[in-house]
């Protein structure tokens, strides 16, 4: 292998593994490129920061130390790291904290999910780093600095805590400890192979060689966990796709697919844009794909009714709908409930459709703790994806009051007068307004008749308050 001057080489190690103040600023400034490198998001930026990042020499020291049983620089150089990463993470948190974007990108994401392939990129960049700084050729470190990128992981940390996303978090800090340690370990295997620690023992050297493979183990098995389950999940995606599109004629589309692996099962939501209807998709696709897949299913598809030319065809059909009132348009009703029951939630029997008057009244789906306002806003949204049609949605609770409306400074609280009227107006239920001034209840009496529900002016003393008109009693028998 040639001669090695290993004094030389221990002396460059151990003056460049150390923590000094050039060490400190070019932590700061590779963890503030990496940052922003991971926020934009930008490759060019990342790159950058791995050029002027100093953690891969404190890592090589490491290496070199474990080579050699030398305590003291084994000891310099773990303080170097641990404070580099502390730096990095705790100042990334803080600017993460700080910034208005907190949006997991790509790059962040690609930095969540280490597999045994990261292990492999470690290992080899590791042999070729201590490779070049044994034999010389330092440039080559600046190469394997950028194919190992240990700044950006310790941001990701950084970011994930910010963020209080212990996934984000705990998949980069594993990607980091998988790089330290693969190329600390990886640096002292080739330390030694070069001659460096002669004068150990065997059983030093039996030592090593039981850290070095017992440590890859240990991180070679969930690393090869985390491969195999992408892989799985790669494949799975595949065959949901197309066994989806495989179920339905040609002409439809795959308009949204989303799909999320639990421990128990995988879970499947898929939206299709079909020209005819399947309502036995869900049960066949389910077990289909679960027996293919060896996983249980909880598989959904919402089929919505299109066409070649839909909105052609649509426009016809509302043309003759006018020329003969109270006609039905099937695909058309058919295509608006499906949307309505996106929408809302609504099932096929909650919903009330009229052709002739294109006016569908649903039964949303229900929502603990959604105030009506939020219903409100269902509501909206599904006469938005029914244009043209009238949507009434319907809350399926009435509460145990309407929503209470305040004064301040002798004006009523306009949006809370809009939930109480348009939910009256909803439920078909009067509202009682109790307390308060007459002047009080009055107007609110007349705001909502204005806004379309029922009230009426309830006993004067107490408080302003609002109450639901009590139900009829049944008629006796």
């Amino acid at each position: 292998m040639g001669s090695v001057d290993h004094d030389a080489v221990l002396r460059q190690v151990a003056e460049e593994s150390g923590w000094s103040a050039r060490y400190g600023l070019m932590i700061v400034l590779s963890m503030a490129l990496s940052l922003l490198g991971l926020l934009m998001p930008s490759v060019a930026v990342l790159i950058g920061a791995m050029l002027i990042s100093p953690l891969m020499m404190p890592i090589i020291g490491l290496g070199f130390g474990i080579a050699v049983l030398d305590v003291p620089d084994i000891r310099k150089s773990l303080i170097a790291l641990a404070i580099g990463a502390g730096l990095a993470v705790g100042l990334s948190a803080a600017l993460v904290a700080l910034s208005p974007i907190q949006t997991i990108t790509t790059e962040i994401a690609g930095r969540t999910r280490p597999t045994l392939f990261d292990l492999l990129v470690a290992f080899l960049s590791a042999i070729a780093g201590a490779y070049a700084l044994i034999r010389g050729r330092g440039a080559t470190v600046v190469g394997v600095a950028i194919a190992i990128a240990l700044m950006p992981p310790l941001c990701v940390v950084g970011f994930g805590i910010a963020t209080h996303n212990a996934t984000v978090a705990g998949g980069a800090l594993l990607l980091f400890f998988t790089n330290l340690i693969t190329i600390a370990l990886t640096a002292a295997a080739m330390a030694r192979i070069y001659g460096f620690g002669r004068h150990l023992t065997p059983r030093n050297t039996t030592f090593q060689v039981v850290l070095f493979v017992g440590a890859m183990l240990a991180l070679a098995v969930p690393l090869a966990a985390a491969l195999r389950q992408i892989a799985f999940e790669s494949v799975a995606q595949r065959q949901v796709r197309s066994a989806i599109l495989s179920r339905f004629p040609d002409e439809a589309r795959l308009s949204q697919l989303e799909i999320t692996y639990d421990r128990s099962a995988v879970r499947v939501r898929a939206v299709v844009l079909t020209p005819k209807l399947d309502p036995k998709a869900d049960g066949a696709l389910a077990a289909g794909l679960g027996e293919r897949l060896g996983r249980r299913l909880d598989l959904h598809v919402d089929q919505i009714r299109s066409s070649m030319d839909q909105q052609a065809t649509e426009a016809q059909q509302i043309a003759k709908v006018n020329e003969r009132p109270g006609a039905t348009f099937g695909p058309v009703r058919e295509r608006i409930m499906a949307q309505v029951a996106l929408v809302t939630g609504a099932a096929a029997d909650a919903m009330q459709v009229d052709d002739a008057s294109r006016s569908v009244r649903a039964v949303a789906a229900e929502l603990p703790g959604l105030p009506p306002s939020g219903y409100r806003a269902i509501e909206a949204r599904a006469r938005a994806a029914a244009p043209g049609w009238q949507v009434e949605v319907v809350p399926p609770v009435a509460g145990d009051v309407p929503p209470q409306i305040a004064y301040a400074g002798g004006v009523a609280d306009g949006r809370a007068l809009d939930d109480a009227a348009w939910l009256s107006a909803r439920l078909a239920r009067g509202i009682v307004v109790r307390g308060g001034a007459t002047v009080q209840r009055t107007a609110l009496v007349e705001g909502i008749g204005a806004r379309g529900g029922r009230a009426v002016a309830g006993p004067a003393p107490g408080n302003l308050s609002l109450a639901w008109e009590p139900s009829p009693a049944p008629a006796a028998r």
